[in-house]
Protein backbone atom coordinates (compact mmCIF):
# COMPACT_ATOMS: atom_id res chain seq x y z
CA UNK A 1 0.00 0.00 0.00
CA UNK A 2 2.88 2.35 0.83
CA UNK A 3 4.42 1.78 -2.61
CA UNK A 4 1.14 2.68 -4.29
CA UNK A 5 0.86 5.81 -2.12
CA UNK A 6 4.41 6.88 -3.00
CA UNK A 7 3.77 6.25 -6.68
CA UNK A 8 0.65 8.42 -6.58
CA UNK A 9 2.53 11.19 -4.81
CA UNK A 10 5.24 11.10 -7.46
CA UNK A 11 2.61 11.20 -10.20
CA UNK A 12 1.05 14.26 -8.57
CA UNK A 13 4.43 15.99 -8.33
CA UNK A 14 5.21 15.22 -11.97
CA UNK A 15 1.90 16.61 -13.22
CA UNK A 16 2.06 19.61 -10.88
CA UNK A 17 5.59 20.45 -12.11
CA UNK A 18 4.24 20.50 -15.66
CA UNK A 19 1.28 22.75 -14.76
CA UNK A 20 3.35 25.12 -12.61
CA UNK A 21 6.03 25.28 -15.30
CA UNK A 22 3.51 26.15 -17.99
CA UNK A 23 1.35 28.59 -16.03
CA UNK A 24 3.43 29.82 -13.12
CA UNK A 25 2.27 29.60 -9.52
CA UNK A 26 -0.55 32.14 -9.86
CA UNK A 27 -1.88 30.72 -13.14
CA UNK A 28 -1.93 27.11 -11.92
CA UNK A 29 -4.80 25.71 -9.88
CA UNK A 30 -5.47 22.59 -7.89
CA UNK A 31 -8.47 22.01 -10.16
CA UNK A 32 -6.27 22.06 -13.27
CA UNK A 33 -3.77 19.70 -11.67
CA UNK A 34 -6.45 17.25 -10.56
CA UNK A 35 -8.03 17.40 -14.04
CA UNK A 36 -4.68 16.57 -15.64
CA UNK A 37 -4.31 13.69 -13.19
CA UNK A 38 -7.77 12.44 -14.08
CA UNK A 39 -8.87 12.25 -10.46
CA UNK A 40 -10.75 14.32 -7.92
CA UNK A 41 -9.57 17.35 -6.00
CA UNK A 42 -10.31 15.41 -2.81
CA UNK A 43 -7.61 12.89 -3.75
CA UNK A 44 -5.15 15.69 -4.49
CA UNK A 45 -5.88 17.41 -1.17
CA UNK A 46 -5.38 14.13 0.67
CA UNK A 47 -1.71 14.37 -0.36
CA UNK A 48 -1.19 18.13 -0.22
CA UNK A 49 -3.28 20.46 1.90
CA UNK A 50 -2.76 23.56 -0.28
CA UNK A 51 -1.36 24.79 -3.56
CA UNK A 52 1.50 26.39 -1.61
CA UNK A 53 2.45 23.08 -0.04
CA UNK A 54 2.30 21.32 -3.42
CA UNK A 55 4.38 24.01 -5.11
CA UNK A 56 7.03 23.82 -2.39
CA UNK A 57 7.17 20.02 -2.76
CA UNK A 58 7.53 20.31 -6.54
CA UNK A 59 10.30 22.87 -6.28
CA UNK A 60 12.23 20.99 -3.61
CA UNK A 61 12.04 17.72 -5.52
CA UNK A 62 13.26 19.45 -8.66
CA UNK A 63 16.14 20.97 -6.73
CA UNK A 64 17.02 17.65 -5.12
CA UNK A 65 16.89 15.66 -8.33
CA UNK A 66 18.68 18.09 -10.62
CA UNK A 67 20.78 20.07 -8.17
CA UNK A 68 22.26 17.11 -6.35
CA UNK A 69 24.17 16.02 -9.44
CA UNK A 70 25.55 19.54 -9.91
CA UNK A 71 26.99 19.91 -6.43
CA UNK A 72 28.02 16.27 -5.93
CA UNK A 73 30.61 16.64 -8.70
CA UNK A 74 32.80 18.57 -6.24
CA UNK A 75 32.58 15.89 -3.56
CA UNK A 76 33.07 12.97 -5.93
CA UNK A 77 36.08 14.55 -7.68
CA UNK A 78 37.61 16.40 -4.74
CA UNK A 79 41.18 15.55 -5.76
CA UNK A 80 40.83 16.61 -9.40
CA UNK A 81 42.73 19.65 -10.72
CA UNK A 82 41.07 22.67 -9.12
CA UNK A 83 40.46 24.99 -12.09
CA UNK A 84 39.31 22.17 -14.34
CA UNK A 85 36.85 20.87 -11.75
CA UNK A 86 35.50 24.39 -11.22
CA UNK A 87 34.92 24.63 -14.97
CA UNK A 88 33.03 21.33 -14.99
CA UNK A 89 31.00 22.43 -11.98
CA UNK A 90 30.36 25.85 -13.50
CA UNK A 91 29.04 24.44 -16.76
CA UNK A 92 26.77 21.99 -14.89
CA UNK A 93 25.55 24.78 -12.62
CA UNK A 94 24.62 27.08 -15.50
CA UNK A 95 22.79 24.29 -17.28
CA UNK A 96 20.90 23.61 -14.05
CA UNK A 97 19.80 27.17 -13.30
CA UNK A 98 18.81 27.81 -16.92
CA UNK A 99 16.82 24.60 -17.29
CA UNK A 100 13.40 25.74 -18.50
CA UNK A 101 11.37 23.89 -15.87
CA UNK A 102 13.69 24.74 -12.98
CA UNK A 103 13.88 28.41 -13.96
CA UNK A 104 10.11 28.68 -14.34
CA UNK A 105 9.69 27.32 -10.84
CA UNK A 106 12.34 29.65 -9.43
CA UNK A 107 10.71 32.62 -11.14
CA UNK A 108 7.40 31.73 -9.52
CA UNK A 109 9.07 31.26 -6.14
CA UNK A 110 10.56 34.77 -6.13
CA UNK A 111 7.70 36.60 -7.83
CA UNK A 112 4.72 35.32 -5.85
CA UNK A 113 3.86 36.20 -2.26
CA UNK A 114 3.51 33.16 -0.06
CA UNK A 115 2.13 32.92 3.44
CA UNK A 116 4.40 32.19 6.36
CA UNK A 117 8.03 31.40 5.61
CA UNK A 118 7.67 29.34 2.44
CA UNK A 119 9.87 31.59 0.31
CA UNK A 120 12.60 31.57 2.96
CA UNK A 121 12.44 27.79 3.24
CA UNK A 122 12.69 27.40 -0.52
CA UNK A 123 15.78 29.62 -0.54
CA UNK A 124 17.43 27.97 2.47
CA UNK A 125 16.82 24.43 1.22
CA UNK A 126 17.78 25.28 -2.35
CA UNK A 127 20.51 27.81 -3.08
CA UNK A 128 21.86 28.08 0.47
CA UNK A 129 22.16 24.32 0.97
CA UNK A 130 23.76 23.75 -2.42
CA UNK A 131 26.29 26.53 -2.10
CA UNK A 132 27.19 25.40 1.42
CA UNK A 133 28.67 22.35 -0.31
CA UNK A 134 30.72 24.63 -2.56
CA UNK A 135 31.85 26.57 0.50
CA UNK A 136 33.00 23.35 2.17
CA UNK A 137 34.90 22.32 -0.96
CA UNK A 138 36.63 25.71 -1.19
CA UNK A 139 37.42 25.66 2.54
CA UNK A 140 39.24 22.35 2.02
CA UNK A 141 41.26 23.90 -0.82
CA UNK A 142 42.12 26.87 1.38
CA UNK A 143 43.29 24.52 4.14
CA UNK A 144 45.51 22.77 1.60
CA UNK A 145 47.07 26.08 0.55
CA UNK A 146 45.57 26.03 -2.95
CA UNK A 147 43.34 29.07 -2.42
CA UNK A 148 43.60 32.12 -0.22
CA UNK A 149 41.09 34.80 0.67
CA UNK A 150 38.99 36.31 3.46
CA UNK A 151 36.82 33.20 3.95
CA UNK A 152 35.43 30.22 2.08
CA UNK A 153 31.96 31.80 2.31
CA UNK A 154 33.15 34.95 0.53
CA UNK A 155 34.93 32.87 -2.10
CA UNK A 156 31.82 30.78 -2.75
CA UNK A 157 29.67 33.90 -3.12
CA UNK A 158 32.16 35.46 -5.53
CA UNK A 159 32.35 32.27 -7.59
CA UNK A 160 28.55 32.18 -7.78
CA UNK A 161 28.40 35.78 -8.92
CA UNK A 162 31.09 35.28 -11.55
CA UNK A 163 29.40 32.20 -12.99
CA UNK A 164 25.96 33.81 -13.14
CA UNK A 165 27.23 37.11 -14.60
CA UNK A 166 25.71 37.71 -18.03
CA UNK A 167 23.58 34.55 -17.76
CA UNK A 168 21.07 34.56 -14.90
CA UNK A 169 19.89 38.18 -15.04
CA UNK A 170 19.00 38.30 -18.76
CA UNK A 171 17.13 35.01 -18.49
CA UNK A 172 15.18 36.33 -15.51
CA UNK A 173 13.86 39.02 -17.87
CA UNK A 174 13.23 36.45 -20.62
CA UNK A 175 16.16 37.71 -22.71
CA UNK A 176 18.94 35.56 -24.19
CA UNK A 177 22.18 35.33 -22.17
CA UNK A 178 24.90 37.85 -23.00
CA UNK A 179 27.54 35.12 -23.07
CA UNK A 180 27.86 31.57 -24.31
CA UNK A 181 28.15 29.11 -21.44
CA UNK A 182 31.73 28.09 -22.25
CA UNK A 183 32.87 31.71 -22.40
CA UNK A 184 31.03 32.56 -19.20
CA UNK A 185 32.52 29.61 -17.32
CA UNK A 186 36.07 29.98 -18.66
CA UNK A 187 36.27 33.69 -17.87
CA UNK A 188 34.61 33.24 -14.47
CA UNK A 189 37.01 30.52 -13.36
CA UNK A 190 40.01 32.41 -14.75
CA UNK A 191 39.03 35.55 -12.81
CA UNK A 192 38.37 33.50 -9.67
CA UNK A 193 41.76 31.80 -9.84
CA UNK A 194 43.55 35.11 -10.48
CA UNK A 195 41.87 36.58 -7.43
CA UNK A 196 42.19 33.68 -5.01
CA UNK A 197 44.46 31.02 -6.45
CA UNK A 198 47.86 30.37 -4.93
CA UNK A 199 50.88 29.92 -7.19
CA UNK A 200 52.17 26.31 -7.10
Amino acid sequence: MRVKTDEKRQEILRVAAKIFGQNGYHGASMAAISAELGGSKATLYSYFSSKEELFAAVLMQSLDERGQEVFLVLEENADAELAELLRIFGRNYLEFITNEEVFALFRSAVSEEFSGKLSQEIYKNGQVRGWAEVEAYLADKMNRGMLEGPSAKILSLHLKGLLECGIAEPIMYRCPPYLEFDEAVDTAVAAFMRAYGCAP
